[in-house]
């Protein structure tokens, strides 16, 4: 028996998926010139579910990307600018007494929609942080008492300015382990940059239209767990994760040296499912091991903690990374 015939996914549904994310796909890529990782992490994300962590410069069109998907999919958007001085209330909501009726009425917060975007996160403070852990692990939060549920699709958007770090707040590990890929975003081209120029004077930037609807969404989602990975696949990501942890026995003890924590088993959901997620993309209902080495750098880059050692010595973890999959067998 193939891999076609394990798969608990029709053919017309592979279709019905492969024909949504093209859609999104050419909408998306009309919209925002380059950044196409960003896409690419973005689909994964929506796909699987996950949140997703951005980190560049200001500028780089993380916050247009976000809006674009949301117009495409006619979903709720939010934006919250993150400073020191943002309350975990501002967030999530508070109650507010009403005189009219002499009694507290519940306001909810921006976090209540499909897309949040969290701009500059690191600029929260610890305890703002820590609001939207609830919020982002058991997609709900409490007021009051009371438990508020999250839509049904939740995707949180965060961005960190990596160039800034005065009155910045470092993201716990346990914050960070709540995201199911971190990208990095990179400068554009001189022919990109040209481009995006000739788009923002013809206005086509500006024009934006509903191709989906929520329910696309909520059909890839539910495709995407049905998308079949062999236990050897399963197996090559827990001897990929379990070589975090214990890097030193399988790297040279030159970059073993440099990992204080590798990834948890949280991380080892997070890339069978993202594997998925990139499969589906790629039009297929099945796991192969390609589609788990081209995500290795979105799923680990922010689960392998680094000494200050590596900062000193400029030992990128993304070095770290390629050795120890190059030190496991591909199944």
């Amino acid at each position: 028996m193939d891999t076609n015939e394990k798969s608990n996914i029709s053919q017309e549904e592979l279709e019905k998926s492969k024909n949504i994310i093209g859609k999104l796909w050419t909408y998306y890529t009309g919209k925002i010139v380059g950044q196409k990782n960003l896409g690419m992490s973005l689909l994964i994300s929506i796909i699987a579910n996950g949140h997703i962590l951005l980190e560049s410069v200001p500028g780089l069109a993380k916050t247009t990307a976000a809006k674009v998907i949301t117009d495409a999919v006619a979903g709720k958007f939010s934006r919250i600018q993150c400073t020191p001085d943002l309350l975990p209330s501002d967030i999530i909501g508070t109650q507010m007494f009403n005189y009219a009726t002499n009694n507290f009425e519940i306001k909810l917060g921006p976090v209540y929609a499909n897309f949040v975007l969290l701009d500059e996160i690191n600029r929260s403070s610890a305890k703002t942080q820590s609001a939207m852990l609830e919020a982002m692990q058991e997609h709900q939060t409490s007021i009051g008492g009371y438990i508020y549920k999250m839509p049904d699709i939740f995707i949180v958007i965060a961005t960190q300015n990596p160039i800034e770090q005065e009155g910045t707040y470092l993201l716990s590990e346990a914050q960070l382990d709540r995201f199911l890929i971190k990208e990095k975003l990179e400068y554009p081209t001189v022919e990109e940059e040209m481009e995006i120029l000739r788009r923002m004077e013809d206005g086509t930037l500006d024009k934006t239209e509903q191709i989906l609807s929520i329910q696309d969404i909520k059909f890839l989602q539910e495709i995407c767990k049905k998308v079949y990975i062999d236990e050897s696949i399963k197996k090559y990501i827990v001897e990929i994760i379990n070589a975090t942890r214990n890097a030193d026995k399988f790297i040279s003890q030159d970059l073993a040296k440099y990992i204080t924590t590798g990834a948890s088993t949280r991380g080892t959901i997070a890339f069978m499912d993202a594997a998925k997620a990139t499969a589906l993309i790629r039009g297929r209902n099945y796991v192969i091991p390609d589609d788990v080495k081209s995500i290795r750098y979105d799923i680990l880059r922010h689960r392998i903690a680094l000494n200050y050692t590596a900062i000193a010595d400029s030992v990128k973890v993304e070095t770290i990374i390629d050795a120890i999959i190059g030190a496991i067998k591909t199944p």
